[in-house]
Formats: C-alpha cells, sequence, structure tokens
C-alpha cells in the first residue's frame, strides 16, 4: 500500500510542474509624437527628414512615404527604432583629421572634437523615426 501511495506522488509532481504560467510578451513600445516639417532629403532623395522650427534636420523619417507632406508643418506619431539591435560604428574617431594628428594637436581642440565638436559638420547621422501616421497641422515650414 504504502508503494502505490509512493508511487501516485511521484506521478503527480511532473503534473504540478507543468502548470507555470506562460511568459508575458513585452508591450510593443508606446508611440510617440514629433512636431515640425517634412522635409525631401537631399542626400538621399527618396528619403525624408522631419526638421524643427529652425530648419535644423533632427530625425530620419522611415515607415512611410510622405512625399505628399514636403514642406508641410506636420504631426507624426510613432515610434523610435528597436535600441537593443547590435549597431557597428566604424571609421576614425573622433574624425580623420583629428585621428591622423596623433598628438599634435592642442589637447583641449581634441577634446572639443571628441564631444562632438561646437556643431555638427560633415555625415551627420540622424536618429531614425518609423512614422505611423500623419497628421498635417497647417501652415508651411522655413
Amino acid at each position: 500500500m504504502k508503494k502505490i501511495a509512493l508511487l501516485m506522488a511521484f506521478a503527480a509532481v511532473p503534473l504540478a510542474a507543468q502548470d507555470k504560467p506562460a511568459k508575458k510578451t513585452p508591450d510593443p513600445a508606446a508611440p510617440v509624437a514629433l512636431t515640425g516639417c517634412v522635409v525631401r532629403d537631399d542626400a538621399t532623395p527618396p528619403h525624408f527628414t522631419l526638421n524643427d522650427d529652425t530648419g535644423a534636420p533632427t530625425h530620419h523619417l522611415t515607415g512611410m512615404n510622405l512625399k505628399g507632406y514636403v514642406g508641410q508643418r506636420v504631426e507624426l506619431l510613432g515610434t523610435p527604432p528597436d535600441s537593443k539591435r547590435l549597431q557597428f560604428k566604424t571609421g576614425l574617431l573622433p574624425n580623420a583629421n583629428i585621428a591622423a594628428q596623433g598628438g599634435a594637436i592642442d589637447p583641449s581642440e581634441a577634446a572639443t572634437a571628441a564631444a562632438g565638436g561646437s556643431s555638427p559638420v560633415g555625415d551627420v547621422q540622424l536618429p531614425d523615426f518609423r512614422v505611423r501616421s500623419v497628421k498635417p497641422l497647417g501652415g508651411g515650414c522655413k
């Protein structure tokens, strides 16, 4: 009798272990709203950028064809790209000119250049923004 009770107790353990709750799937990223002017990107003609009120580009836009909104002030609803992806940056840092000078440059100039300088020059990498919907706000852009 003891053997049967012991056998039934061991048989119930795997069944109890199978009743674990399913893992929760992470919620998709909450949508973000950006406001600005849609501008055709001159560097890559089929692409668009979002410019702020001063006319400076702030984001590279993906996800929708925004050809009909070029030159208009809009509110974009979307998500930034997944930042958990592996990304590689290559090249001479902070730039080829500073890297080539080695130690023959004033340390304060090298520090300023390494920190990004006083203003971006050359090939500036804008953050991507995946557009889900567009709402025209009326009015033109600078």
